[in-house]
């Protein structure tokens, strides 16, 4: 029987193929904005991806923070706040305290965050049954990826290979993992290691991979896995090699990669007789009591 999660991860190709295709343009930050996005959890890390792809492209100054750690004394344009449930408290109390324009993009156009943004994007084709946050997450840096021009047909397919891939035994069966990114993978390496976490309670780890050398390969040896989202420093598969380590590394798209991650987290779920679906001490929005 296949499980919500799995069938929601597989399908992310023809989610991220329909949000590019309807990008509500008036509704995202505009060139030359001053950019705050906000997110908790999942949504946190790809805001992180976004900020460095919109600052990258040359559009204007872009910051990512976790709502609970926003600075409301910055001035800002507009604020962007992701969140699949629309219910996360520290969203949307941050929402309802900044003068800036405030955008959201959202799975659930039932819930409070339709009155408390300016601007609501509803990705409601990309909601998610699982507790485990996986095709909403990619579906929304999709349409932010393609809001700045970027052309996703070669992260479509492979995202459609992704989802088709045999599973390596030695990812299934590793003691550990380090994601690493760099620039705007950073915030996917650690979503990466987040999924892990959620669904099989795997020992992971994140970091921005010109860092990892400095101190975090001293984890690395036989049965633990360092896994490259994108194009890894040179010099660095040796070094991991040299410790016993296993270090991974594809050509694909960095988001597509992550697809890879999810499967295996489900995989590895499987494998320790756990449930995907509904990870331990957690739910579907974080909802704090006044």
């Amino acid at each position: 029987m296949t499980t919500h999660t799995e069938a929601e991860i597989a399908s992310q190709p023809s989610c991220w193929q329909r949000a590019v295709e309807n990008i509500p343009a008036d509704a995202l930050p505009q060139p030359g904005e001053r950019v705050a996005v906000v997110g908790c959890g999942t949504s946190w890390f790809i805001a992180m991806a976004y900020a460095t792809l919109r600052e990258q492209a040359g559009l204007g100054e872009t910051d990512a923070f976790a709502a609970s750690e926003a600075p409301l004394g910055r001035s800002y344009d507009r604020v962007l706040a992701l969140t699949r449930s629309g219910t996360t408290t520290e969203v949307l109390d941050l929402l309802g305290r900044v003068d800036a324009r405030t955008t959201a993009i959202t799975a659930d156009p039932n819930t409070p965050v339709m009155t408390l943004a300016d601007q609501v994007i509803v990705l409601d084709y990309a909601d998610e049954r699982s507790v485990v946050q996986t095709r909403f997450a990619t579906t929304q840096l999709a349409l932010l990826r393609a809001s700045l021009g970027e052309d996703l047909t070669r992260a479509i397919a492979d995202a459609s290979e992704a989802v088709a891939a045999p599973l390596a035994a030695e990812l299934v069966e590793a003691e550990q993992f380090s994601f690493l990114g760099a620039g705007w993978s950073v915030g996917l390496a650690q979503e990466a290691a987040l999924k892990m976490r959620e669904a099989s309670r795997s020992w992971t780890e994140a970091y921005p991979a010109m860092e990892y050398r400095h101190g975090p390969i001293s984890i690395a040896g036989p049965g633990r896995v360092t896994w490259m989202l994108g194009t890894a420093p040179e010099g660095l598969r040796q070094q991991v090699e040299a410790t016993g380590g296993t270090f991974f590394e594809t050509s694909l798209d960095p988001m597509a990669e992550l697809i890879r991650a999810q499967r295996v987290a489900v995989a590895r779920a499987f494998a320790r007789g756990l449930d995907p679906d509904e990870p331990m001490h957690l739910t579907r929005s974080v909802i704090l009591s006044s």
